[in-house]
């Protein structure tokens, strides 16, 4: 019985060199439309699917491989006395291979603009149906669903045969490619189908019944949180180009899990700012943070806000790293394990990848799109047997919307300070305080059981600095001592949600004191 190799691809990188071996090692080339005319072009002898089927193609080949001599190729078992009495009687000769990739539907709905006709076109019929049969039947038939696959396939074949182990990689990678490819559609028209209104009001719309979540291996990590945690980064297709995934690693070590979430982190910190802004990661936390005219003069301000935890830190710039900056960061006892920013200028990487310390080992990624708009995506959490789903908190704040509630309105430099602190405390793990003066962090309280402990904590490393700041609190003060604790640090304005029952309360203790308060309306917990 003669070999017999099904192809029909949309992606057709390295198709002819795979095809012509294939035809060497004795295969006959049954084959599609396009893929057919490719591997002719390319002088390789092949069968028409519709000269095997006796049926030609219609509809524009919308209907072209759906035939019961394709499918029964494909699923035929041919030790079985049944199977083997219908493929003589119905002329069928089995596939031993069956090479398909999917029309690109993920590809297209990610253009700006795309309609909904072209969205449909795009739906793959025939080319899930052939691999779905195929990896069912992948005791006999070995299915082929990505470029990346040809080599190993080729390796077996020259050995004689696919081999079941081989074949069964294949079918699990194929049935992964079917299971994404539906999730990917659903998810488009659910999207789609939704009015005008609808979009306008999507708080008020009914979550999906079943989710359905389809991630690429990006790579495998050394190890998790600790060492003897297991660890790999996946990531979506068609992440927007300004998220994490869109990064480029230019220089420097493996990344790290603890260092993904790190740079996550300052990526949208520095992304709220339109000056240019440097943020001081540590344990998923700003340690320091500034704004300034010139990006050399921000990162100065970020790192002097607490030296002592900036060691070991993730830095995080919303501009290209100049040569200025870059030198800046090289000063001795500074060691960072990691910068991300849109570039870097040539100089910059030039001082950045020679400079003792830094050239073996720090890492540096570029994002050229981080400036781009954020929002709309849906932030998951992992809870034990389940998934916790939520809009990511990552929207400007209405700050045309916010109420000075106390006696004296703040300043304009005071206003301006915190309407800064405020972005920063955004991303400040729960319970949140912030010192802040002149565009720059001082003093940082994170993720403690009481606010008045995170108010002590900012208090104490702001110091003597903290004569004459502000602070930013993530949610209502629910008690006035923290309040009094921020005035004897030296804060002169305060900006908080507001909420509490005891507001009232908190805004006496702020007139009693001469301070300036301001109420967003809007809280920002972050656990």
């Amino acid at each position: 019985m003669p070999r017999r190799a099904l192809i029909s691809v949309s992606d057709k990188s390295g198709l002819e060199s795979f095809v012509r071996e294939l035809h060497q090692l004795g295969f006959e080339i049954v084959s599609t439309g396009g893929t057919a005319r490719f591997l002719r072009d390319q002088g390789i002898p092949v069968v028409d699917v519709s000269e095997y089927t006796g049926f030609p193609e219609i509809m524009d080949g919308r209907v072209k491989t759906l035939h019961p001599k394709v499918h029964g190729a494909i699923l035929g078992r041919p030790d079985l006395p049944a199977d083997a009495a219908a493929i003589a009687a119905h002329g069928i000769v089995p596939f031993e291979l069956v090479v398909v990739n999917l029309y690109p539907f993920e590809q297209t709905v990610a253009r700006p603009g795309v309609t909904h006709d072209e969205a449909v076109e795009q739906i793959d019929i025939g080319g899930p149906s052939m691999v779905r049969s195929a990896a069912k039947n992948h005791a006999y038939v070995g299915i082929v669903t990505s470029p990346d696959q040809y080599g190993p396939v080729l390796e077996a074949l020259r050995g004689g045969s696919l081999g079941l182990p081989l074949r069964r990689r294949l079918m699990q990678a194929a049935f992964e490619i079917t299971a994404r490819y539906d999730a990917a559609i659903a998810k488009h028209f659910a999207g789609t189908a939704r009015t005008a209104a609808e979009v306008d009001v999507i708080s008020e719309a009914a979550p999906a019944k079943r989710l359905e979540l389809a991630f690429e291996l990006r790579q495998a990590l050394r190890y998790g949180e600790n060492p003897h945690q297991s660890a790999a980064w996946y990531v979506e297709p068609n992440a927007p180009r300004n998220s994490l995934t869109a990064a480029e690693q230019v220089h420097g070590k493996e990344l790290s899990y603890n260092n993904l979430l790190d740079l996550d982190a300052a990526l949208a910190i520095v992304r709220e700012f339109a000056e240019p802004a440097a943020t001081v990661l540590k344990h998923n936390n700003p340690c320091g943070c500034a704004i300034a005219d010139t990006l050399a003069d921000a990162f100065e301000k970020a790192y002097d806000g607490d030296p002592v935890s900036a060691f070991g830190s993730i830095l995080g710039f919303n501009r290209a790293v100049d040569a200025t900056t870059a030198d800046r960061l090289c000063q001795p006892n500074r060691f960072i394990e990691a910068v991300i920013a849109p570039g870097f200028d040539p100089e910059a990487l030039e001082i950045l990848t020679t400079r003792p310390k830094w050239k073996a080992s720090v890492r540096l990624l570029r994002v050229p799109g981080l400036l781009e708009g954020a929002g709309g995506a849906a932030e998951y959490r992992r809870v034990s047997g389940g998934l916790l789903v939520q809009d990511r908190d990552d929207q400007p704040d209405p700050v045309d919307e916010f109420q000075v509630v106390t006696e004296r309105a703040p300043t304009e430099s005071e206003r301006r300070d915190l309407e800064f602190a405020w972005k920063v405390c955004k991303h400040v793990k729960s319970n949140a305080i912030v010192f802040a003066k002149a565009g720059m962090v001082l003093g940082v309280g994170a993720g403690q059981m009481s606010r008045l402990d995170s108010a002590r904590i900012a208090a104490d490393k702001s110091g003597d600095r903290g004569r004459g700041a502000v602070a930013a609190s993530d949610a209502f003060f629910p008690f006035r001592d923290g309040v009094d604790q921020a005035a004897e640090a030296g804060v002169t304005a305060l900006i908080q949600p507001g909420g509490s029952v005891r507001d009232a309360e908190v805004i006496a203790a702020c007139n009693e004191r001469g301070l300036a308060m301001i109420f967003t309306g809007r809280r920002h917990f972050r656990h």
